[in-house]
């Protein structure tokens, strides 16, 4: 088969793997420049294949899908690229477009969807391979797997394990489509369940301790990619007028019976700051872009910035 490959990101080099090892033709990598003079990134290993590299926003100009008719492409599939695909572009494979999302389908449409699903307390994500349709994320499902999320996990190991289990539906998309196109899933999405989240993390990214010490915590590991660069950068606080990041924080069970963002004492792992229920532990932190002992920022008896109002993201609905 004669597959395109739209992709970005970690997820995206690894796709590019798994085809490379495959009997099927990669016709070409459409991705973001940037990488391939260091033998980096998803364009890097496409140029060491041999692969033909294009600007992966071709796929939003109608005129790329008589390109794709001419070079006879079987499959499109896009990993972790962020263009809308023109409509003609993804009706132009011969067997179908397809798309690996980091979420669970419909719940988890749109961007940060591993970060939003821990923030949002989810015990479970999910990877979803799903048909492409105009509608962001909102095509028929073709395989999805879930897996559990434990208390330990953050941002970037949700991420991680998106990928882990969405390689095996790449796997058995090829293999389908080899054997059997007919034999592609496609169930309908229930759309009344659907969720769109947008890229930006919640609260303008600044902690309210007017929040559940549990719901605070989970918006700082939503936030952790470390050691890599986090999307939704940490969640930040102020004290007087300097500003902090929370890199770290934990649940301590421990009643507060103080004012939310009242600094408590110090603790052997952090300092304790107060929620709207209990202390959270706050055991790593950021001061002017470098960590600091938070002991060293947070004065026991101080108050830190409430922070903003609490706001439920909206539903923004159709493309964001």
């Amino acid at each position: 088969m004669n597959v395109l490959l739209v992709a970005e990101e970690a997820a995206g080099l690894r796709t590019l793997e798994l085809l490379a090892a495959t009997e099927h033709r990669v016709v070409a990598v459409a991705t973001e420049a940037g990488g391939e003079e260091r033998g980096a990134g998803v364009a890097g290993l496409a140029h060491r294949l041999r692969v033909e590299v294009w600007p992966s926003l071709l796929v939003t100009q109608p005129s790329f899908a008589e390109r794709l008719e001419n070079l006879g492409v079987d499959l499109l599939l896009n990993v972790h690229s962020l263009h809308l695909v023109d409509a003609a572009v993804l009706a132009a494979p011969r067997i179908g477009s397809f798309n690996l999302h980091p979420g669970r389908l419909p719940e988890y449409s749109g961007l940060s969807a591993p970060s939003w699903a821990l923030y949002n307390g989810e015990r479970r994500s999910g990877v979803t391979l799903h048909w492409m349709a105009p509608r962001v994320d909102a095509g028929p499902i073709a395989y999805q797997r879930l897996f559990d999320i434990g208390s330990g996990d953050n941002g970037l190991s949700v991420s991680v394990a998106c990928v882990r289990h969405g390689l095996p539906l790449v796997e058995e998309l090829l293999s389908s489509a080899q054997r059997d196109p007919a034999s592609i899933p496609a169930r309908e999405q229930d759309l009344s369940r659907r969720r769109y989240y947008p890229r930006a993390g919640p609260h303008g990214a600044r902690l309210p301790w007017s929040l559940p010490a549990r719901s605070l915590v989970d918006f700082v590991r939503a936030s952790d990619y470390s050691p890599f660069r986090s999307p939704w950068g940490h969640p930040r606080t102020r004290r007087g007028d300097e500003e902090l990041e929370v890199v770290q924080a934990a649940t301590t069970a421990t009643t507060a019976g103080a004012p939310p963002g009242t600094v408590g004492a110090e603790h052997e792992n952090g300092v304790l700051v107060a929620a709207v229920d209990e202390w959270v532990l706050v055991e790593r932190i950021r001061r002017g872009g470098y960590a600091t002992a938070p002991a060293e920022a947070l004065q026991a008896g101080s108050r830190l910035d409430p922070g903003p109002p609490v706001v439920t993201p909206l539903d923004r609905g159709e493309q964001g």
